[in-house]
């Protein structure tokens, strides 16, 4: 797997967390426990490689700054908005000190539910433009995070130097998500760009996911994915779909690759839980206030050109030289 990144928003971090390192008193809590304690309710949307990696990076990281294991309250929502209201409720009901709150649908269920609590949210694309935020540079409520923006016209790029001769691309996605939704845009606009005529395929809910793709067959040379929670999650069966017809997936994110998709040039979510946790523990710990804190982002030039190489062997299309020097080739065994 990918190494971490080192950006300011974390070297700033690990400065605060220097600084307190010598401290007993806990977040929320009595001093003289041992570690340090907090009632943080996580609600992640969906159980999928990128948001599970979302949880695992936050957690991690507030292990490494102390907090106990009994800090975290931890619910999913299993892909059901209703789910993450309940679960919303239940963290303000129990009067928790801090949300953290993974993907579109479950940070506006919690933004929802309460305007005093702390929010943190990852795998949100764009905060503002969801609703969330006044702006994502000074956010004006109690919701921050990190955003997981990929650099989808770069992806457009791969996929123009992949396949120079491309003509038309389907750009798929859930309808019903608001991030699946802004990036989809982008696409288009990466697209003109580029050259390239496009069609737009969306889908509602997983049981459209083989449908929908068996209807591109013979009318597009490759699929475009965003990172899109739905798509994800059913990502097997649309990248089975589209190998077996020889059609390129190139997706938003590496759990997509390892899911089937053909490639990506895409973020790391487990990163995003880092950032996130940084942003928690300067809430918690200095009473930073979520309104003045501007959404975090992936660095750009930090993105990983992943491959599948089950699925490149497939398809029978050969890298250019430009791509194979730097990519990192995974298996959906891996």
């Amino acid at each position: 797997m990918k190494k971490p990144f080192t950006c300011t928003a974390i070297v700033t971090a690990a400065m605060v967390l220097a600084g307190c390192s010598g401290s007993t008193e806990t977040a929320g809590g009595d001093a003289g426990q041992e570690g340090k304690t907090a009632k943080i309710g996580i609600v992640q949307f969906a159980e999928h490689p990128a948001l599970d990696a979302s949880y695992k990076g936050f957690v991690e990281t507030m292990e490494d700054a102390g907090y106990s294991k009994d800090s975290f309250d931890y619910k999913n929502a299993q892909g059901d908005q209703s789910n993450c209201t309940t679960i919303a409720q239940t963290f303000v009901n129990d009067g928790d000190d801090l949300i953290y709150a993974i993907a579109t649908p479950a940070a506006q269920a919690a933004a929802n539910e309460t305007s005093d609590i702390p929010i943190v949210v990852s795998a949100v694309t764009d905060p503002a433009a969801s609703g969330l935020a006044d702006s994502n540079d000074k956010p004006g409520g109690n919701v921050t995070g990190a955003s997981d923006l990929t650099p989808v016209e770069s992806q457009i790029s791969l996929l123009k130097e992949l396949l120079p001769d491309a003509k038309k691309i389907a750009i798929m996605y859930c309808n019903a998500e608001d991030n699946s939704r802004i990036q989809a845009e982008l696409a288009q606009k990466a697209c003109e760009k580029e050259g390239l005529e496009y069609q737009v395929a969306t889908v509602t809910d997983s049981n459209q996911i083989q449908q929908v793709t068996e209807s591109l067959i013979g009318k597009v040379d490759a699929i475009y994915v965003p990172t899109d929670n739905l798509l994800a999650e059913g990502m097997s069966t649309l990248s089975k779909v589209a190998t077996e017809n020889h059609i390129p997936t190139i997706v938003g994110e590496e759990g997509m690759v390892e899911s089937g998709g053909l490639m990506t040039n895409g973020i790391d979510y487990h990163e995003l839980g880092v950032l996130a946790a940084n942003q928690a523990i300067d809430i918690l710990e200095n009473g930073a206030d979520p309104a003045d804190m501007a959404i975090a982002y992936y660095p750009d030039d930090k993105c990983e050109l992943i491959v599948n190489q089950s699925t490149l062997n497939s398809l029978g299309i050969e890298l250019p030289a430009s791509l194979k020097d730097k990519a990192e080739f995974i298996t959906e065994e891996e």
